[in-house]
């Protein structure tokens, strides 16, 4: 319990957390009203096959999450490459010995403001979208309640997707590089031939299965299976981080 107090006070006591939680809001604002906007013109426009009828509040929030979600991967690599790049890893090892605790402390405080972080961006995206909808949105309040919580732990666990990554990583750069091509790169690239086994293939990626959960998708397979997919993705990323923290020095 010590060692996630210190992870939340270090978490709250940097710059880069509140500037990602900025970036993180004002990328929602922006996002959620683009596509509110997109799908209410599509509705008022002279051209018929346009229409894209009522749409959900959430849908919007959902959709907003592909740019949004950057800034919260950048606020969970953060949490550890900061610590390699300033050298405070070594302290916060000394205090720790234990690389496996110092990581799951780091997880918990990384999976919880990242899950908070998400229900405030849900939030935001829904109270730019509904007035920007107009009588073209919909927001039920079971539905768009369920989007929110969709959203909030799809971005928890693509957080500690980030931390892991970055455990292993050590640089930021790196991490998010492999981040972009791992969530969005390689899966366009291999959904691109649309050839069934590189879809297959594609489908199994963290970013393309998350993509499915908050969909609520039925096909390749059920929401919760697509949820487990990108939990497991979170979790193998951990154990790479914990074994690259044992394996190498400080």
């Amino acid at each position: 319990m010590n060692t996630i107090s210190a992870e939340w006070t270090k978490v709250w006591s940097v710059r880069s957390t509140w500037w990602s939680l900025l970036a993180g809001v004002l990328l929602m604002a922006a996002t959620a009203g683009q596509l509110a906007i997109y799908a209410a013109n599509a509705n008022t426009n002279d051209d018929p096959a346009d229409d894209a009828g009522i749409v959900t509040v959430g849908s919007v929030v959902i959709g907003s999450v592909e740019l949004t979600q950057y800034a919260v991967l950048a606020l969970g690599l953060l949490v550890i490459t900061s610590e390699f790049t300033s050298g405070t890893i070594r302290t916060t090892l000394q205090c720790t010995p234990s690389r496996g605790r110092v990581l799951l402390a780091k997880a918990v405080v990384t999976g919880a403001v990242t899950f908070a972080l998400g229900l405030l961006l849900g939030a935001v995206g829904a109270l730019v979208a509904r007035p920007v909808l107009g009588r073209w949105g919909a927001a039920p309040a079971g539905g768009t309640v369920g989007d929110v919580l969709a959203v909030a732990t799809y971005l928890a666990l693509v957080g500690v997707l980030a931390l892991g990554l970055g455990a292993a990583l050590r640089s930021a750069v790196l991490t998010l590089t492999v981040l972009v091509a791992t969530l969005m790169i390689v899966p366009l690239s291999l959904q691109e031939p649309d050839i069934a086994v590189l879809n297959r293939i594609a489908d199994a990626f963290p970013g393309v299965a998350g993509g499915h959960f908050l969909a609520g998708d039925t096909d390749p397979y059920p929401a919760p299976v697509g949820l487990l997919l990108l939990a497991g993705w979170a979790g193998a990323a951990l154990l790479l981080g914990r074994a690259a923290l044992r394996r190498r020095d400080a």
